[in-house]
């Protein structure tokens, strides 16, 4: 009933919102000022950035247009700030910040209350781009201005964000901005402030090993806890706390904390980075506890959250760099399509004069022709690029894949090595048995033919290849054609062996049998060249 009644949810959100944007098209489609006009698109791009990219895209281009053609700067900010949001959802953060500093180019010279929510996310994209200078000048600019309007939960919030921003390098200065944050905090009394705020403080007394105090901001944040509590609020904390009695080998805590938190993301987010980092914390308990049967149990789940999360970063990234790639090529193609519309108008303005100099109109003719070719000759390269841009991704994933699955098994052997030896200082029987049968499932593990799901999907990605090789050079073995498809890749010899476990010597070795199978015998020929000419 829980399930039916969240589908149920949904289509109704989804539908509300399908019906929103019909409204939106429609006021849009009657609209006649410039400005309602532009806000309009924004609203269709903000409800359909989730559900239609292709149209959210389309929605922004339509605000930035009539912006610029009503020559309102204060409009075109205010699409740049639009767009810059989205494009941070997506990921797309040197995109999100060349827009943002579009904003702030007119921004900067007016009062601060109208400039400070932009330098927040000025301050957040940088942090997120790992730029700690940038991103602390723009905290301190909006913390100047909030120290104005005395807000003092805003105030914390912000303290608290700079604070994070040290933490991985300076436990010191992070600690005098919590520390700020900390008494500003205890003034606004949000429960979920003093819960973050004295979990960092904590995080920051543990780093600097000063258990004591790291012990009492915990417990402060636990006191903090209440059934009003955000759930990712308190899942932090406990995730933060079962380290901590990790660390002091207070095993027993650090179990029902990280369990707590295994329980919550289960039905909330079964493969975050969160719920890996709650199963590692079980399994590295389970292991100093000496319960080896039940931390295989957590290991494979989290093998499990990690290939998830790795597939999911890499549909990510490959997502991003497509959003990336495909505003740079409208970029352009924005450019040299407004050339084609200058040029228009010039030729206008010829054809008009053309009537008393003819010689001179077919001779601009001519060179218009020319000037068409060029730019069609730039949209076909811009279209040739992206192809190339979406072959390359594919390349780079296959690599990965077989790098990350190597990588498990190295991992899985290691494991196996640890617990063998494990095995052999046990003394009960009923640990080695547990051991064996820890040992036989992470062996079946490792015995998954990697390379067979690799070819299947180099033959996804280059679907004649082995066909056409096959066809010319029948005589050849598994091996060799694995060879040919790393080399296929464009892999140098050091990458093959690092992919395959060889050496380097040993990969040279093969490449020079591979080319007397193939029958290159002139050494100018290079065999991945040659390589590429069975696609």
């Amino acid at each position: 009933m829980h399930l039916r009644f969240l589908l149920l949810l949904c289509c109704f959100q989804v539908s509300f919102a399908q019906d929103r944007v019909s409204v939106l098209v429609d006021s849009l489609a009657e609209a006649s000022s410039s400005i309602e006009k532009t806000q309009l698109s924004l609203s269709i791009a903000e409800e359909l950035q989730q559900s239609n990219w292709e149209r959210t895209v389309h929605y922004l281009d339509i605000a930035k247009e009539t912006a610029e053609n009503a020559n309102d700067e204060a409009l075109l900010a205010e699409v740049y700030v639009a767009a810059g949001t989205i494009y941070s959802a997506k990921d797309a953060l040197d995109i999100a910040l060349e827009n943002f500093l579009k904003a702030y180019n007119y921004y900067e010279d007016k009062e601060a209350s109208k400039r400070f929510r932009l330098e927040n996310n000025l301050a957040i994209v940088y942090a997120r781009i790992d730029n700690k200078e940038k991103a602390l000048s723009y905290f301190d600019k909006v913390y100047q201005y909030q120290l104005q309007q005395k807000d003092t939960l805003l105030l914390a919030q912000i303290l608290n964000n700079m604070g994070n921003l040290y933490l991985s390098k300076n436990a010191d200065s992070a600690l005098v901005y919590f520390e700020k944050a900390e008494k500003l905090a205890n003034v606004s009394k949000d429960p979920n402030l003093s819960i973050y705020v004295q979990t960092n403080l904590g995080r920051s007394y543990l780093k600097k090993e000063e258990m004591e105090r790291a012990n009492s901001s915990f417990q402060k944040a636990l006191q903090s806890v209440s059934a009003m509590s955000n759930p990712r609020t308190t899942s932090f904390l406990y995730g933060e706390l079962s380290q901590f009695y990790l660390q002091n080998n207070q095993i027993d805590s650090a179990l029902v904390y990280a369990k707590k938190v295994i329980v919550a993301n289960d039905v909330s987010a079964p493969f975050s980075f969160e719920q890996q980092y709650a199963v590692g914390l079980v399994y590295k308990s389970l292991l100093k506890k000496g319960a080896y049967e039940e931390a295989a149990t957590y290991f494979e789940k989290y093998n499990q959250i990690r290939d998830s999360i790795d597939l999911e970063d890499k549909r990510v990234n490959v997502e991003r760099v497509l959003i990336e790639e495909k505003y740079r090529n409208q970029e352009k193609i924005r450019e040299l399509e407004e050339g084609k519309k200058r040029f228009r108008n010039y030729m206008i303005l010829l054809g008009l004069l053309g009537a008393l100099v003819l010689l001179g109109a077919l001779l601009l003719r001519f060179r218009a022709k020319l000037k068409n070719t060029e730019l069609e000759k730039q949209l076909a390269t811009a279209k040739q690029r992206e192809l190339n841009t979406a072959l390359e991704l594919k390349n780079k994933e296959l690599i990965g894949k077989a790098m990350v699955e190597i990588h498990r098994t190295e991992i899985i052997e290691d494991i196996l090595t640890d617990l063998k030896s494990v095995r052999l200082t046990a003394s009960k029987k009923e640990t080695q048995n547990a051991i064996d049968y820890v040992v036989k499932r992470l062996k079946r593990d490792t015995n998954a033919n990697l390379w067979e799901e690799f070819e299947i999907r180099f033959e996804q990605v280059h679907e004649s290849f082995y066909k056409n090789l096959i066809e010319k050079h029948p005589d050849l073995t598994p091996k060799d054609k694995r060879l040919c498809a790393l080399l296929k890749l464009n892999l140098t010899s050091k990458e093959i062996a690092q992919i395959t476990g060889q050496t380097a010597k040993s990969v040279e070795n093969a490449r020079t049998r591979l080319r007397k199978k193939l029958n290159i015998t002139h050494a100018d020929t290079d065999l991945s060249a040659y390589l590429f000419s069975f696609d």
